[in-house]
């Protein structure tokens, strides 16, 4: 009995280093993700990223619409890993 009430009061031992953990993890950044990043900046992903907006935003504005944005998602997803691919492996021995 003594011993839970001293984790009641204290919490349990753990938790802090959960918490030291997950803090450390937040801190980690990708690096597939800073290459997906710096490969958006490219033109040709940037024109197919423009045409995936434009179709959001023209689907998004009608109350009932059929057409999707599928070709040009997919369009600007290619163009990104093409990208991300040829400096990936490039860089890869």
């Amino acid at each position: 009995m003594v011993f839970e009430e001293k984790m009641i009061m204290n919490g349990e031992p753990e938790d802090e280093e959960e918490e030291e953990e997950e803090e450390e993890e937040e801190d980690m950044v990708d690096p597939i993700e800073a290459m997906r990043q710096k490969c958006e900046e490219t033109e040709h992903c940037a024109h197919t990223r423009e045409r995936l907006e434009q179709c959001e935003t023209r689907v998004g504005s009608r109350s009932a619409t059929e057409e999707d944005c599928t070709e040009e998602l997919f369009d600007f997803l290619h163009a990104r890993d093409h990208c991300v691919a040829h400096k990936l492996f490039h860089s890869v021995k």
